[in-house]
């Protein structure tokens, strides 16, 4: 059954980045074995060429095959160009058939403003990835950096989707299983209809609400059930839902 990993926000070359905890999180990652690895943007601050060269040394030292998305701070700056020189696809593919898995990943950002937006020919692609994942009976994950439903905890609700309905309608029509984002760095789990949204923390940088720690997600995805695990920087582990699995064997 597939075990995923979800990390977030990594924002190398902030102030607030600590390249320990990125460190000793990929480390967790390469202990644990995960079938992939999704990272749900934002991996530089200011969308410079210099923090998409360091930040691609880390992402290298991740071992399992992975999906990155950009976020809004990898927009800066034309950084959306330095992201398609480094890391290459700003949306795309991963298909895991041996697992029964298939990644859609979004781009959600837009050049040098906070909100995201998907876009009607992103989304019109996204159903129809959804529909093929259906005709070969994948398990369907759609990755993106901006969250589609607003998160507690986050303050007053600035730069959500702008076509947040039109996604969050066409996810429920085709039926996404889970739903990952990143953006707001604080870890929540909603439950819509059959559909999952997960958002994660920051992995690596000190711009954290109340008492929330650095963090990544494990999702575990068994025949009964589903578990997602919010993976905390003290090593400590808090489980974020856990439901019954009606998706797989449909």
């Amino acid at each position: 059954m597939p075990f995923i990993a979800q990390i977030s926000d990594l924002h190398v070359g902030s102030i607030n980045f600590v390249e320990e905890l990125l460190v000793n999180a990929i480390d967790d990652l390469n202990d644990i074995h995960p079938d992939v690895t999704i990272i749900t943007g934002d991996i530089t601050d200011n969308g410079y060429f210099l923090e998409f060269q360091k930040a691609v040394t880390y992402l290298d030292e991740i071992k399992s095959p992975i999906l990155v998305v950009p976020g809004n701070h990898d927009a800066r700056h034309v950084g959306d160009e330095c992201f398609e020189e480094l890391i290459k696809n700003r949306y795309g593919i991963l298909k895991d058939k041996k697992h029964g898995l298939k990644v859609i990943g979004l781009d959600s950002s837009e050049p040098d403003l906070d909100y995201g937006r998907v876009g009607r020919s992103q989304e019109n692609w996204m159903a129809q990835e959804l529909r093929n994942a259906d005709e070969e009976n994948l398990y369907k994950i759609i990755a993106l950096h901006h969250h589609i439903i607003p998160v507690p905890k986050t303050g007053r609700e600035r730069n959500v989707l702008s076509d947040a309905g039109d996604i969050l309608q066409t996810l429920m029509t085709e039926k996404a299983d889970l739903v990952l984002s990143g953006h707001k760095h604080m870890p929540h789990v909603w439950m819509m209809e059959n559909s999952t949204f997960i958002t994660a923390g920051t992995v690596s940088s000190l711009r954290l609400r109340g008492r929330e720690l650095s963090s990544f997600n494990t999702i575990n995805i068994e025949e009964e059930f589903i578990e997602i695990i919010l993976n905390r920087a003290d090593g400590t582990q808090r489980c974020l839902a856990k439901y019954e699995n009606t998706c797989l064997g449909d």
